[in-house]
């Protein structure tokens, strides 16, 4: 029950974020930039919580690691960036879905995942910042789909928010309540 109701306050917060900023006539771009924002404070306050030692953890041999997976997600910033007709900065070899194996396996050490997700991030960000609005309509190829720089972008969103949930699934498998949780919990116990 408790989950239920912060899942709906969580929903009202981010509509009323949503209507303010139509209201204010805010364009997509700048509507995007900061819900990338959002989920990335997520995501790297998530890593920050995770200790050293659970980075090499995974729930099945099958499936990636909680290292594996936060650098999936800098690795998804810059290919699908990529599609979206963004120039990934010289030296990313993420240009290919074949390039993925090697960005999930590169490394373990929390600081090094960490810059690399804060790089990829401040990539997409400044990349949709940038954006023309007459681009948002251009015809793109994706995993050879036919869709709109738009609808690219919104699976970029998507994608980031699957992976913040399968972190935050790992972070309580291995003990790590969730540090926005945290701090709700713990206003909740001052409160009493």
């Amino acid at each position: 029950m408790h989950l239920n109701r912060i899942a709906f306050i969580l929903g009202v917060l981010f509509l009323a974020t949503f209507a303010q900023s139509f209201a204010s006539g805010s364009s997509f771009q700048a509507d995007l930039a900061g819900q990338l924002e959002y989920v990335q404070k997520q995501i790297l306050d998530l890593e920050n919580a995770i200790p050293d030692g659970k980075m090499t953890w995974r729930p099945t041999k099958e499936v990636r690691s909680v290292s594996e997976v936060y650098s999936h997600i800098a690795f998804g910033n810059y290919l699908i960036g990529g599609f979206a007709g963004f120039t990934v900065p010289q030296g990313i070899t993420a240009s290919a879905p074949g390039d993925e194996k090697k960005w999930e396996q590169m490394t373990t050490d929390k600081k090094a995942i960490h810059e690399q997700l804060v790089k990829s991030f401040d990539f997409i960000k400044g990349a949709v910042k940038g954006l023309p609005d007459a681009d948002l309509e251009k015809m793109v190829d994706f995993f050879g789909n036919k869709m709109t720089v738009r609808s690219v972008l919104l699976v970029l969103l998507s994608h980031t928010h699957e992976h913040l949930g399968q972190s935050i699934a790992y972070a309580r498998m291995v003990g790590v309540v969730p540090p926005w949780t945290a701090a709700q919990m713990e206003a909740a116990k001052a409160k009493k």
